[in-house]
């Protein structure tokens, strides 16, 4: 039976891992290549790291199948299956749910930056660029907001 278990939580994991958002400056989608973007200079006001972890719930539903399954196998009565099964899947899409935020997790930094005119603005993005304070730079934006040396 544990051999069945990782059976299925092993492709389970792979799916999550390949799930994962690619978040740096330097990264555009397909569907963001000749999109027409804005850009203001600016002047990094503070950076500051940070985590970023997609949750979308796939972790949950896949390890929630996999441990309802996993549970049916337990006892011999249809009342036993029954529980096993309901057990197995609370068990199942709480660690569906932790292996998704740890596999799909990210390093990046939040930059406060400083337009013309004195207004500060937020983005977030991923840990391929590091700007420092006093730095000047673009912030480009349109769909998606990015920073970039300048």
């Amino acid at each position: 039976m544990k051999k069945s278990v990782l059976l299925l939580a092993l492709p389970a994991m792979m799916i999550l891992a390949a799930c994962q958002s690619r978040i740096g400056a330097n990264e555009y989608s397909t569907a963001g290549t000749g999109e027409v973007n804005r850009a203001l200079k600016c002047k990094v006001v503070s950076v500051r790291q940070v985590q970023v972890a997609t949750q979308n719930g796939t972790g949950t539903l896949i390890g929630g199948a996999a441990g309802g399954v996993a549970g049916s196998m337990i006892g011999g009565s249809d009342a036993a299956h029954i529980l096993g099964a309901i057990g197995g899947a609370v068990v199942g899409g709480m660690a569906g749910n932790a292996a998704q935020g740890a596999l799909t997790s990210q390093g990046g930094y939040e930059y406060v930056v400083e337009v013309d005119g004195g207004r500060l603005l937020t983005v977030t993005q991923g840990n391929d660029v590091l700007l420092t304070p006093g730095q000047q730079c673009m912030v480009l934006y349109g769909k998606n907001a990015r920073v970039i040396p300048y």
